[in-house]
């Protein structure tokens, strides 16, 4: 199969780093039937940062909105899966790479039965010129 590539809006919560706030957090969206395509969570200062990248933005800013989240975006950022290969996360980043783009962040996983996922972010000025490059829309 060939590597789907696309991109997609996420939305940044800062909170408090501890136990249980992310599981807390994933329940209200769980409850409202929200389904995230991807979920990130890492220490940001002396807070945490979660980054969301709901499949139903709209619904996730009215859940949102109703819990009393300080929520940040939308911003974008890019998904990608295929199969799982030797270098199949070296290949798209040295796609980007080819075209002078910073990626400045990524995660990546083999996601079982042969597949891979992964998930970047660049500059906000070169959304635009990376989803070209990557063959987006």
């Amino acid at each position: 199969m060939v590597d789907l590539i696309r991109s997609a809006q996420y939305f940044k919560v800062q909170v408090f780093d501890k136990p249980g706030e992310a599981a807390r957090m994933l329940g209200f969206l769980r409850d409202a039937d929200v389904n995230l395509l991807a979920f990130v969570g890492f220490p940001r200062n002396r807070r945490f940062q979660l980054d969301f990248v709901p499949e139903n933005p709209t619904l996730f800013k009215t859940v949102a909105k109703r819990v009393k989240w300080k929520v940040q975006g939308p911003k974008t950022c890019f998904l990608a899966e295929g199969d799982d290969r030797a270098g199949a996360v070296a290949d798209l980043t040295a796609k980007v790479a080819a075209a002078k783009i910073n990626i400045t962040t990524i995660d990546a996983v083999a996601s079982g039965e042969g597949r891979y996922g992964a998930i970047f972010w660049v500059k906000p000025r070169d959304v635009k010129k990376a989803a070209r490059v990557l063959g987006i829309g």
